[in-house]
């Protein structure tokens, strides 16, 4: 490193730091240095020796996903879900939990923490339980270290206290307290309760829904609503088909009978089989018998009344009538016709009444297979109702029994869990137990340690503090470096001795000669 000044932009010398100079300043202030180093070790180690000792009790717990709890669904088979590593996020909930609000105070209350007065109690300001408590429930958390360990499934527990069995007995209880918070956590409790409600409630319900169910099949005589509605059904179709037939041969019957009936009125009763011409003397001695009869009766009255009597006139006229048709019968020859039954009109009549008759037992039957029809349409319908009913309780019966299985499986599950609490097998534990400390926690060679390396730095930057405030020059380059003149000559400082010679034998001492660049001969003073 060279020695000589450098520039400024004026043609100023610039002081340039080397480590002599740092060496200077340390001999310059040499007192400050050594008192401060002597007052910040001495304070350390005085304080490491007044302050009491204080322990620092560890446990650890580890969390495993060993332990796999059913999950509480309305579901037969409940899904399982399985993971073999534990999570960050899962470290950091069972953190949480040992951070808890509640497992502090719990473990402040068992403890004692709680009784510690603090300087307003010794001052006379007195505090309720309540305030106490939170009080030492925030000191608590600030003491107590939890942290996870890295790469690990551990979670560190520390706490310090003066006391090492206090420091082991709270590590203890909380251990304790937050296992217990844990299973609260993870675990509700009446799991088991609720369940055999539940189970016995249901257990009832599938009884009544049972005796429910078999009075019903009681009543219907033991036979299936369902099969007997088939059957039921089965003949409707038997009889239905039946109805259709009859009511086709009625529509039949009723053609034919308008078939014959027509006929019957085309086809003559009786037929001519044998005709006869002649006179017939039996009407012609008829018509002369009643001739003489009626001029008989002619004379008879006109004895007693004129001829233009009415009743005379009436005789007169059926006189002419009888001998107009008598002279008629005279003229004209008799013809005799025999006639029989017609055999084409009786086959007629015959079919036709027999027509009549089938279609009246068409419609009697047609009558009664209605009615079988509309019983067997009613009671199918009544079936099918009663069938629905069966249904709505075999659903009922069922949706019980599938339930109380279920609640009975649920039951069980929860009876495990509760075991496996009790047995404390959970997929937490502590896997290093607190013990008392023996040896406190602050060493006296760290103290040491720590004092030496403050009592340096403190020393070092007193030191330059004082250097930095010091304004007085204390070497030509400084002058130079700040006021920016030539130095003529420089007069050091001389250590007198007894005989009144700076160095102890005469001679002088003065500093190394140095050059200026607007003195061509700078003076030298000894």
């Amino acid at each position: 490193m060279s020695d000589e000044p450098s520039v400024n932009r004026r043609g100023n010398q610039i002081l340039s730091f080397t480590l002599r100079d740092f060496v200077a300043v340390g001999f310059r202030h040499r007192r400050v240095m050594i008192l401060c180093f002597a007052g910040v070790f001495l304070g350390v180690l005085l304080s490491a020796l007044l302050l009491p000792s204080t322990y620092r009790a560890e446990t650890r717990i580890l969390v495993k996903r060993e332990r796999l709890d059913p999950v509480v669904s309305p579901e037969q088979n409940a899904p399982m879900m399985f993971r073999d590593s534990v999570s960050e996020e899962d470290l950091n909930s069972e953190v949480e939990l040992i951070e808890s609000e509640d497992v502090l105070r719990r473990v402040v209350v068992e403890c004692g923490l709680d009784h510690k007065k603090s300087m307003l109690g010794w001052l006379g300001f007195g505090q309720n339980n309540d305030q106490r408590t939170a009080k030492a429930v925030n000191r608590l958390k600030a003491e107590l270290g939890v942290e996870p360990v890295k790469k690990s499934n551990v979670i560190s527990v520390s706490y310090e206290s003066q006391n090492p069995q206090l420091a082991y007995r709270v590590l203890t209880t909380l251990n304790q307290v937050y296992i217990q918070k844990h299973l609260e956590a993870h675990h509700p409790t009446g799991q088991v309760q609720f369940f055999e409600q539940e189970t016995e409630q249901y257990r009832k319900a599938l009884g009544d829904a049972e005796e429910r169910l078999k009075q019903f099949d009681s009543e219907l005589g033991g036979v299936a609503p369902s099969v007997m509605r088939d059957l039921t059904l089965q003949k409707l179709a038997e009889f239905n088909s039946g109805l259709q037939s009859t009511r086709a041969q009625i529509k039949e019957a009723e053609k034919r009978i308008q078939d014959l009936g027509a006929q019957e009125k085309l086809t003559p009763t009786r037929m001519t089989t044998q005709v006869k011409k002649g006179d017939s003397a039996q009407v012609l001695e008829q018509l002369k018998g009643t001739l003489m009869t009626l001029e008989l009766k002619r004379t008879e009255l006109l004895t007693k009344y004129q001829t233009t009597y009415p009743l005379v006139v009436e005789v007169d006229k059926q006189i002419a009538d009888t001998r107009a048709t008598l002279a008629k019968e005279e003229g004209l020859p008799l013809n005799e016709e025999t006639t029989d039954q017609n055999p084409t009109y009786a086959w007629i009549n015959s079919e036709l009444s027999k027509a009549r008759a089938d279609l009246s037992g068409l419609q009697a039957r047609e009558t009664a297979t209605q009615a079988i029809v509309n019983l067997y349409a009613s009671n199918a319908k009544a079936l099918d109702e009663k069938g629905l009913a069966q249904q709505d309780l075999l659903r009922t019966q069922k949706a019980n029994e599938e339930t109380y299985l279920l609640y009975r499986k649920k039951q069980e599950e929860a009876r495990i869990a509760d075991a496996l609490d009790q047995s404390n097998i959970l997929n937490i534990v502590v896997a290093q137990a607190p013990v008392v400390p023996v040896l406190p926690s602050r060493s006296a060679w760290l103290f040491g340690l720590i004092g030496m390396v403050l009592a340096s730095v403190t020393s070092v930057t007193a030191a330059f503090t004082l250097e930095y405030m010091d304004q007085s020059f204390r070497t030509p380059g400084e002058v130079i470096a700040e006021l920016g003149i030539p130095v003529l000559a420089a007069v050091p400082r001389h250590a007198h001795s007894g005989n009144g010679n700076g160095n102890g034998n005469g001679s002088h001492s003065s500093e190394q000669p140095f050059s200026d660049d607007h003195v061509a001969h700078p003076v030298q003073i000894r």
